[in-house]
């Protein structure tokens, strides 16, 4: 028998959220809207905290990295989404769906690190203020930062290196991906042998990352809010306020992620809604849930607009 492998396979046929033209044509204006409101949102946020030096702390930093992570984490998918709408035979490329699945897994993976990297930050604000400008001085920013591209990155080249290897089987077999993007769990069911382990490897390394950064999440903010309740203060009503922000993106975020990975049972509509409100609607309400519960950067932006 001829042996077979991926490069047989040029591209794949994505099916897309749904297939009446008359909703299609109703979420490419949705989506449109939204993807300009997230990238102009996390750009005017990353100015914002970079022209304003009332900004310049280590939260500020912290916030700014996450707007940029955001901007490039809806920029994977969100584009080809939308131009799919117009399209009535949707296609990817083989290496086209090989770079969404690294630069999915690379910006999350890394936004993951961050958002704990920003708890860690207001642990130290809230739990060790006196020592808070030693601790989480400009080289402690700059490490965490690092920290979290550099673990996105050897995450999402572990799950590459796997898929792209997988034996695909050309034309004849199933292509099709029923989805609006390409993502492991999807293309791993199109080789041609048996994935089981393979995807419950895979699954255990995605939805291993969520849990841990989840749970350091739930430890440090549980500690801030243990701490908080212990006074009842201006400043700890205020630092309350920051963490409830917080928080609020955590769950968002990471909620999706967690049930698609970890979740035994996947069903398509649920598996559709949970994808577009990780890749399109988190890295909308980001900015908004950060700018519109923020003195400071309201009046930063004033500052900015006067």
């Amino acid at each position: 028998m001829e042996e077979v492998n991926q490069s047989v396979v040029s591209e794949f046929i994505i099916l897309g959220l749904c297939d009446p033209w008359e909703l299609q044509a109703f979420f490419l204006v949705i989506f449109s809207s939204l993807y300009l409101i997230t990238i102009l949102g996390n750009i005017f946020t990353a100015i914002i905290i970079i022209t304003d030096l009332h900004l310049h702390s280590p939260m500020y930093f912290l916030l700014a990295n996450l707007s940029f992570i955001d901007f490039c984490l809806s920029s994977v998918t969100t584009p080809k989404m939308i131009t799919d709408f117009l399209k009535e035979n949707k296609t990817i490329s083989f290496g086209g769906c090989m770079c969404q699945i690294f630069f999915g897994h690379f910006f999350g993976g890394g936004e993951m690190v961050l958002l704990v990297s920003m708890a860690y930050d207001r642990y130290v604000a809230i739990c060790k203020p006196l020592h808070y400008s030693s601790i989480m001085n400009r080289h402690m920013c700059v490490g965490l930062v690092m920290t979290s591209w550099i673990i996105g990155f050897v995450h999402s080249i572990s799950q590459l290196v796997v898929i792209i290897k997988l034996p695909f089987c050309g034309e004849k077999l199933p292509r099709e991906l029923d989805s609006f993007f390409c993502d492991i769990p999807l293309v791993i069911k199109l080789a041609c042998m048996d994935t089981y382990i393979l995807e419950m490897l895979i699954n255990a390394d995605s939805g291993s990352l969520a849990t841990i950064c989840f749970i350091l999440l739930l430890i440090s903010y549980s500690h801030i809010l243990f701490t908080v309740c212990l006074h009842s203060n201006d400043g700890a009503s205020k630092a309350l306020s920051t963490c409830t922000a917080h928080i609020t993106v955590v769950v968002l975020f990471f909620g999706p992620c967690i049930f698609i990975y970890l979740w035994p049972v996947s069903i398509t509509w649920v598996d559709k809604f949970l994808a577009v409100f990780y890749a399109v609607i988190t890295p909308l309400l980001n900015p908004a849930i950060y700018t519109l519960r923020n003195k400071e950067i309201k009046n930063a932006m004033k500052r900015l607009l006067c």
